[in-house]
C-alpha cells in the first residue's frame, strides 16, 4: 500500500492525520480519552484505567491512561509525535520546561539518590537541630519528585525510597546498636510509603484543578497521618518521629496539640506542605493553593483564640535526681551510690516527690534488703517519697517471674507497694520480635539477650502531700512517645505525668533531646504539667500548656533540680475526645475511594475493535485485488 502526501512521521499511527485510531475504538491516540500514549501502537480502545473524553488534565498524569510517551506497559519512552522534545519531559509532568537537572532525575540512580535526600529532611526539624519551621518547608522536595513520576509504578517506587531515606534518617542514633540491621528495618518500614507515593501522583501530578487541589491538601495530609498511625504500633518501633512532634516548642502548634494531639499537627504541616507543592508546581491551582494556606493560618488563629485552657490550681514541688554515669565497670553501684549522694542534698527543700530515672537500681542491687532500707532513709531525711526505677528479674502480682522494668515507690518505711511495670517495649532494646527467627539480630548489633516481661496495666499512684494526695502517672521510656497511654493517665486521674528515662546508650547523639521534647506534647495534649526525668540527661519539666519550667539538666551534667509545676484543673479537648483526626483521616480517605469508584463505574466500556475495512483494491480474503 502506498502513502500519498509525504513521510509518514516517525512514532506515529498512520491513523493518527485524522485524529482517530486506526480500529475506530476510543479516542485520539495519546489524546484526553485515555487512549495509548503518542508514540505507541495500539490496536484497539482506550488504555484501561482511561478517563472519559476532556475528563483528563493536561500534562502527565500517570492514572489517566498511563504517561505520555511511554509504551502501552508503562516501561520505554519513545519518540513524540511531533519529532521534537518528548511529552513525558520531567519537566512537563511538573508543569515546566525541560531542564538537563530534571533529565538526570529521569536516571535511576540519580533520581534514587534524590528521593533519600528529600526523604531525610524532615529530620532536621526534630531536636536536635530543631529547625520547626522547616517542617513547613521539608516535605515538598518529595512531593515534587513523586509528582514527576511518570508511571504509577515509579509513583509507588517514589514513595518507597523516600520513605527509607525518613527512616533512617529520624532513627539515625540507632546506627550503633543495629548496625546494617537498620538499612532492613528502613526497607521494611519504607513499604508503608508506597501507596502514599500512589495517592500524590494521583492528586498532584499533570496539571491539577481547583477541585483536585483541595482534593490533595486534605487527603495527601489523611495518608501520612495513616502512616503515622500504623507506624505507632509497638512492634514497628512506636510512633518515635511523628512529624507533629517536631513543633513541640511552637506554642501555637502546642494548643492545636490540646484540641486533636499531635495527629492534628501532623495534618496541619502536612497541608502546609502540599499547598506549598501546588504554588511552585501547579500554576492553575495557584490561587486556589493560597487560600487553603491561608485557611491553615486562620485556623491556628481560631484554635488559639477559643480552645479551652487549663485553669491553674496549686504547684507541686518535683525534684528530679540525674546521675550522670554512663557505663563503665561497677557503674550500677556507682549509679546508685551518686543517685543517693544526690538526693540528700535535697533536705531541707521542700519537695514533695524526687523521681530518679530509668534503670537507676540494676540487677543484684534490688534484691539486698539494704538498698530498701537505704531508700527509705533517703525518703525519711528528704520528707519525700521516691519513685525511682528497677530493671531486674523480679516477680509480678499475678505470679510471673522475669525481668521487668517497674516503677516503684518508696517511702519512709520503705516500698509503699505501688508498682508499674512497663507494657510497651522497645523491640530489639528490650525484646527481640520474633526470636526464633530474628535471634541473629543478638549477634549483629546489641538486641536484649533476654526478653523483658511487660505489665498489664496502667497505674495512678497516690503521693502523700501533706493533707491531700498528689496522683501521679508513671510512664518508662518510650512509652511518652504513645499519646493513648497519657491520656489514660489523665483520664483515671493522673494529675502529673512522670517520665523515667535512660538514653545513656545514645549520648552525644540527637536522641536525647527528641526524647526530652515529647514530654511537652504529652503536656499539652492532656493539660498536665509533666516530668521527664533521666539517667543522664536531658531530664526536663513541663506546664500544663506544654511551656518548660525551670532548667533542663543535659547529658553532661551530675546533678538534681527542683522544679516548682502548677497543677491543672479541666479537661482538653484532646482529652475529651481522643484521636479524632484519625477518624477525620479515615472518612477523607474512604470518601476518596467511594468518588473514584463512581468514576470508574461511570466510565464507558470501550467497544471491541470491528472488522477489517475494506478497500477498492483487495478484500480480506484476496487481498491486492
Amino acid at each position: 500500500m502506498r502513502i500519498r502526501g509525504g513521510r509518514l512521521r516517525v512514532g506515529r499511527n498512520a491513523a493518527d492525520t485524522s485524529g482517530s485510531n486506526g480500529s475506530g475504538g476510543g479516542g485520539p491516540v495519546g489524546g484526553p480519552s485515555g487512549g495509548a500514549p503518542t508514540g505507541s501502537h495500539t490496536t484497539g480502545g482506550p488504555t484501561p484505567g482511561g478517563g472519559p473524553p476532556g475528563d483528563r488534565p493536561p500534562g502527565n498524569d500517570p492514572t489517566w491512561g498511563g504517561a505520555a510517551g511511554s509504551d502501552a506497559a508503562g516501561g520505554r519512552t519513545s519518540g513524540p509525535a511531533s519529532g521534537g522534545r518528548s511529552s513525558a519531559g520531567v519537566g512537563s509532568s511538573a508543569g515546566g520546561p525541560d531542564s538537563a537537572g530534571a533529565g538526570r532525575l529521569v536516571s535511576p540512580w540519580p533520581r534514587a539518590a534524590a528521593l533519600l535526600l528529600a526523604g531525610a529532611l524532615p529530620a532536621l526539624a526534630f531536636p536536635a537541630p530543631g529547625l520547626w519551621w522547616f517542617a513547613y518547608l521539608a516535605l515538598v522536595p518529595w512531593l515534587l519528585l513523586i509528582r514527576m513520576a511518570r508511571s504509577p509504578r515509579r509513583a509507588v517506587l517514589d514513595g518507597w525510597i523516600g520513605g527509607i531515606g525518613f527512616v533512617i534518617a529520624v532513627h539515625h542514633w540507632l546506627v550503633p546498636s543495629l548496625h546494617v540491621f537498620i538499612v532492613l528495618l528502613a526497607a521494611l518500614l519504607g513499604l508503608l510509603w508506597a501507596p502514599w507515593g500512589l495517592l500524590v501522583s494521583r492528586l498532584l501530578g499533570g496539571s491539577p484543578s481547583a477541585r483536585r487541589a483541595v482534593a490533595a491538601v486534605v487527603v495527601v495530609p489523611s495518608g501520612w497521618l495513616l502512616i503515622e498511625l500504623v507506624r505507632s504500633w509497638e512492634g514497628l518501633g512506636g510512633p518515635w518521629g511523628l512529624l507533629g512532634a517536631s513543633q513541640w516548642e511552637v506554642s501555637p502548634a502546642l494548643r492545636v496539640a490540646s484540641v486533636g494531639g499531635v495527629w492534628l499537627i501532623s495534618l496541619l504541616v502536612l497541608a502546609v506542605n502540599t499547598g506549598v507543592a501546588l504554588l511552585i508546581a501547579a500554576p492553575p491551582a495557584r490561587r486556589t493553593a493560597g487560600v487553603l494556606l491561608l485557611l491553615c493560618a486562620l485556623s491556628v488563629t481560631a484554635i488559639w483564640a477559643w480552645a479551652p485552657r487549663p485553669g491553674y490550681a496549686d504547684t507541686v514541688r518535683i525534684a528530679v535526681v540525674q546521675p550522670g554515669i554512663v557505663a563503665g565497670p561497677g557503674s550500677v553501684a556507682r549509679r546508685l551510690d551518686r543517685g543517693e549522694e544526690l538526693t540528700r542534698a535535697l533536705a531541707g527543700r521542700g519537695v514533695d516527690l524526687v523521681v530518679w530515672g530509668e534503670s537507676s537500681i540494676g540487677a543484684g542491687v534490688w534484691e539486698r534488703p539494704e538498698t530498701a532500707r537505704r531508700l527509705a532513709e533517703l525518703s525519711r531525711r528528704v520528707g519525700a517519697d521516691l519513685l525511682v526505677n528497677v530493671d531486674a528479674r523480679q516477680t509480678d502480682g499475678s505470679g510471673r517471674s522475669g525481668i521487668f522494668k517497674s516503677a516503684v515507690l518508696v517511702g519512709p518505711d520503705g516500698p509503699t507497694g505501688d508498682r508499674y511495670d512497663k507494657m510497651r517495649l522497645v523491640p530489639f532494646g528490650e525484646y527481640v520480635p520474633a526470636r526464633s527467627l530474628l535471634g541473629w539480630a543478638t549477634s549483629v548489633g546489641k538486641a536484649a539477650g533476654e526478653d523483658r516481661l511487660r505489665g498489664d496495666r496502667q497505674v495512678v499512684m497516690t503521693v502523700p502531700d501533706g493533707e491531700r494526695g498528689l496522683r501521679i502517672g508513671p510512664l518508662v521510656c518510650f512509652e511518652t512517645a504513645f499519646p493513648d497511654m497519657s491520656r489514660r493517665l489523665v483520664r483515671d486521674g493522673a494529675q502529673v505525668l512522670v517520665a523515667q528515662s535512660a538514653t545513656s546508650t545514645f549520648q552525644g547523639s540527637w536522641a536525647p533531646a527528641q526524647h526530652a521534647s515529647l514530654g511537652a506534647l504529652r503536656a499539652a495534649e492532656n493539660g498536665r504539667p509533666t516530668v521527664h526525668a533521666t539517667l543522664t540527661g536531658i531530664s526536663a519539666a513541663y506546664g500544663p500548656r506544654g511551656e518548660r519550667v525551670g532548667r533542663p539538666l543535659g547529658t553532661g551534667a551530675s546533678a538534681a533540680e527542683v522544679f516548682d509545676l502548677p497543677l491543672a484543673r479541666g479537661e482538653t479537648l484532646y482529652g475529651r475526645f481522643g484521636d479524632w483526626p484519625v477518624y477525620g483521616a479515615f472518612a477523607a480517605l474512604a470518601a476518596l475511594c467511594a468518588v473514584e469508584g463512581l468514576r470508574a463505574l461511570r466510565r464507558p466500556v470501550p467497544r471491541p475493535p470491528g472488522p477489517p475495512a475494506r478497500t477498492a483494491h483487495g478484500s480480506p480474503g484476496r487481498p491486492g485485488r
